[in-house]
This record gives C-alpha cells, structure tokens and sequence, in this order.
C-alpha cells in the first residue's frame, strides 16, 4: 500500500497567512482533476475568479486545510462553509449571474441553508477520500453553528461525490467568467439528520 494512503491528516482553520498556498492548492487541483468537464479556455478564466480563495471564510474561521500529519506546510486538500449569502466563488467575483452573487449577509440557522464551500483536492493525493473528510469537517461544523441544512454551487467535477453524499441536485447555473464565457455549476442541497453526526 501507497504510505500517502496510510497516511493521517489534520483539518484545521485556514488563516490569512495561508492564501499563497491555498491558491496554488486551488489551481494545481482545477487544471489536474476538472479537465474532464471544463474546457481549457474556462479553466484559465476560472482560476481566480470562481475558483479561488474567499477571504471573507478565512476571517470567519469557517474555512478549512487538510495536511498530513507529518507534514504540516503541505496543503492536500481545502474546502468550508459559510453562514454567509455567497453561494460560491473567490472574493475576486462581484457580479451578478445566473443566480449567482457575491453578499456578506449572514445567514439565519433556523430557516436559511448554509452553504458548503470551495472543496479542492491535490491532484497527487486525490482518490483517499479527503474531499469527504473536509466535505464531513464542514458539515459537522455548520451543524455545531445550528444549521440543519445545507446547499452548494457543485462543479460538474464534484457532482457525483456529493449525490453519494447525500446531496440532491436542485438547478444548473452560469458562473460568469473574465474571458466571457460561462462556467456550468450545480446547485445542490442537503438536510442534516441525526445520522450525520460523526465522532
């Protein structure tokens, strides 16, 4: 077996202090695992704009890095929530589009879906399962602030984890990009149970 496989990992808040590294962990992840599903035109016009880093998650302490355990200054996956309007995107985006917008409008746990976001995996260390762990850190910790329900703005990449996962897909939207075109997302949605508690 890989001994990355065996391999533990910690998931703690990312800090300001992380930004460089968590933007090289976003690009590397896009232009190694979205190809599939984005073309290279939208790839390069994505990264910086809805893919990126959201600062605002970073300040609320609801974003997240994974890093093995021995290895702390390696970034291998990064991903949150919020108890803000914004459904996706980097803090570069200030358009409206397709139903998708940028707002710092806190959330109410009590009818209002937390969103789930921005969940990268390094390409090297991607298939072991840390898109889940982040995706659970994240869940569990929206379900510690009250919130009982969950949506997100999915690549087309991370569809089918997140209908394993329990989330069900509600709308396609349009992400605007700088070079014009259009990046596809899912909006999707989940509703916590008693189930999705973990340890």
């Amino acid at each position: 077996m890989d001994a990355k496989t065996k391999q533990d990992f910690t998931i703690r808040p990312a800090t300001a202090e992380d930004v460089p590294g968590l933007l090289e962990l976003i690009e590397l992840s896009v232009r190694g695992l979205q190809t599939n599903d984005y073309s290279p035109t939208q790839i390069d016009a994505s990264i910086g704009s809805a893919f990126g880093v959201d600062r605002q998650l970073i300040a609320d302490q609801t974003y997240f890095v994974a890093t093995p355990v021995d290895e702390p200054t390696t970034f291998v996956a990064c991903g949150g929530w919020s108890y803000r309007s914004t459904l996706c995107g980097s803090d570069a985006m200030t358009v409206t589009h397709g139903g998708v917008q940028r707002s710092a409008s806190t959330l109410d746990a009590a009818r209002d879906f937390a969103k789930i976001r921005a969940i990268f995996v390094h390409p090297a260390w991607a298939r072991r399962g840390l898109g889940t762990r982040v995706l659970e850190h994240a869940e569990d910790a929206a379900k510690a602030a009250g919130f009982t329900r969950l949506e997100m703005g999915s690549t087309l990449t991370g569809r089918a984890l997140y209908k394993l996962k329990g989330y069900i897909e509600r709308e396609r939207a349009d992400v605007p990009l700088p070079n014009g075109e259009d990046l596809q997302i899912i909006r999707m949605e989940k509703v916590l149970s008693e189930q999705d508690s973990r340890d």
